[in-house]
């Protein structure tokens, strides 16, 4: 039924938790495929002892599993990979640091089952951050339980993404319609897809945490502030041509971009790039305090003020963190 693919590149402290999160599932149909990324520290040798493990615990799931080694390709690719090595009609990914809920691949099934006529599959889940389960905000409606969703004005709604790479299934054909992920895209590269998916195919989704998110994985090095990217490496920089007919992805489109590409503006870079998009932009939908951001004030102020929503940022995870030990 699923082929479950796990791209590992040095997760050595979470590799064992997310293998046994996919053995521990009440729904056993499924083959799991690792594929080490050409990792630099003991991602391998601890694979490796999990593997072991599994087969001294359970040897019929043991048949099941797959470890495949590679040279460092990135995820993307790595994904990718793995999908030509699936047996079954839908894959299913999850991230080597991330970890399902007992019964996520049951609940997804069934989900299929109810809902057949969509090319991609996604539930809720928990975003984990200092140890704390938080859930996510999809815009959904509050007694939403299941069924198909609109994914552009969903995502708009709350900017919590309603398929999440840890939380998605999707067809094998409809993966491989539009060419898997883009190899080039360094952030962003499933909402690449699943908009191109979306477009074209229904989207079905449960309102039920089924899968963890773990963002505590080197937490002291998150902050406001993130790695500036050429244009051919973020999302936001790609051809979307294919999509523009589609008014629903173009409001989407446009929340992402205002929230996202202030780092690159007050910086100035991609700078033609971004003012492309800055110049193409309805302000009259957005929030205000983004027309100052933008228009109004001049370029230094906000770049002060961003400033000082690092430094505030910067702050209040140190202390998270003291607290954490403490």
């Amino acid at each position: 039924m699923f082929s479950v693919i796990i791209p590992l590149y040095n997760k050595a402290p979470y590799i064992a938790k997310a293998i046994q999160s996919v053995v521990a599932q009440t729904y056993q149909e499924f083959e799991l495929i690792v594929i080490d990324d050409g990792s630099k520290d003991n991602s391998l040798e601890k694979l490796r002892v999990t593997s072991y493990e599994l087969r001294e615990k359970n040897p019929k799931l043991y048949t099941n599993l797959r470890i495949v080694e590679q040279n460092n390709q990135g995820v993307s690719t790595t994904r990718n990979n793995g999908v030509k090595l699936a047996k079954y009609d839908y894959i299913a990914f999850l991230d080597a640091d991330d970890w399902w809920e007992p019964t996520y691949l049951e609940e997804m099934k069934q989900l299929i089952d109810e809902f057949p006529e969509a090319g991609i599959y996604g539930s809720s889940y928990y975003k984990v951050k200092y140890g704390k389960l938080i859930p996510a905000i999809i815009g959904v409606e509050t007694n939403f339980i299941k069924g198909y969703i609109n994914y552009f004005k969903t995502y708009a709604q709350t900017l919590w993404m309603p398929l999440w790479t840890g939380a998605v299934i999707v067809q094998k054909s409809a993966f491989e319609e539009f060419g898997g992920f883009k190899p080039e895209l360094k952030m962003g590269e499933d909402f690449h897809l699943w908009a191109r998916i979306a477009a074209n195919h229904k989207v079905a989704f449960i309102n039920k945490q089924l899968s963890n998110y773990n963002q505590d994985v080197d937490i002291a090095n998150r902050a406001v502030d993130e790695k500036l990217y050429l244009p051919h490496e973020h999302f936001l920089f790609a051809d979307y041509s294919m999509l523009r007919n589609n008014t629903d992805f173009n409001a989407l489109y446009e929340v992402l971009a205002v929230y996202s590409l202030l780092p690159y503006y007050l910086a100035k870079k991609n700078k033609s790039e971004v003012d492309k998009i800055i110049n193409s932009i309805h302000w009259e939908k957005h929030a205000f305090k983004y027309r100052i951001y933008y228009r109004i004030l001049p370029r230094i102020v906000v770049k002060w003020w961003y400033k000082v929503l690092k430094l505030g940022s910067k702050l209040k995870n140190t202390f998270k963190l003291q607290i954490k030990k403490n």
